[in-house]
């Protein structure tokens, strides 16, 4: 049997706004604090972010339509992190083959194939794997939000094989799965949504091992006048 990882962005399930859709290091100012300075500027404008962005793809039966294409492994292993970027390593350890990607974004690289050779991070993990032969292929399952597509990656779909899907319901059945990722992807995801992240992660019924998640405190009703300065003068 192919061995596979079942590797899911938090940010498959949530809209997100075009403008946040930037390259961002994921230390705590861009996981935490950009979300105030997003939240003070929509208020300014009149918006209320907390009500306009919320999880707009269905939690409840997720799991289940997963395990209609998904065979989990007896001894599979779930892991939890901020950063998809770990899924680089779970890949390599549990030797998998292939990745099956439930994302708003490919994760190859965004600068042409060039991109394979920039430090493993967040937005290339997926193309190093394959680069590196540490995998001999990956599926995408794009998000219904997403504002990416297949043709923007041409240089790597032309060199690896690459399949593109954009409903669940196309993939085959039998996938066997030897471990999962959830990643939170903080700095594109509100922290006004870690309750569901977190009974997302619970209503998979399975044990998981986090690392390196950032605990988000966010309550912007107890911000003071200097906050507010501070964070829109923030970059």
């Amino acid at each position: 049997m192919v061995r596979s990882l079942l590797s899911i962005d938090w940010d498959y399930f949530i809209p997100l706004k075009r403008e946040w859709l930037n390259s961002y290091a994921e230390t705590p100012k861009n996981i935490e604090w950009i979300w105030n300075k997003r939240y003070i500027e929509s208020a300014l404008k009149g918006n209320d972010l907390e009500k306009s962005v919320d999880v707009a793809v269905p939690l409840k039966n997720f799991w289940n339509k997963i395990k209609e294409h998904f065979n989990f492994a007896e001894s599979i292993k779930v892991y939890v992190s901020e950063s998809h970027m770990l899924s680089y390593y779970i890949a390599i350890t549990n030797k998998c083959e292939e990745v099956y990607s439930f994302d708003a974004h490919t994760d190859l690289g965004y600068a042409g194939i060039n991109s394979v050779n920039f430090g493993l991070n967040c937005a290339n993990w997926l193309g190093k794997l394959l680069n590196e032969e540490k995998i001999k292929k990956a599926h995408i399952i794009y998000s219904p939000y997403t504002f990416e597509k297949p043709d923007n990656f041409r240089d790597f779909n032309n060199l690896f094989s690459i399949q593109y899907y954009r409903n669940i319901n196309v993939l085959p059945q039998g996938i066997y799965i030897v471990a999962i990722h959830i990643c939170r992807s903080g700095a594109w995801t509100p922290p006004w949504l870690d309750n569901k992240f977190e009974e997302f992660i619970k209503n998979l019924n399975l044990p998981y091992k986090v690392i390196k998640l950032y605990k988000r405190d966010w309550n912007v009703k107890k911000l003071s006048f200097s906050d507010l300065i501070f964070y829109l003068n923030f970059v």
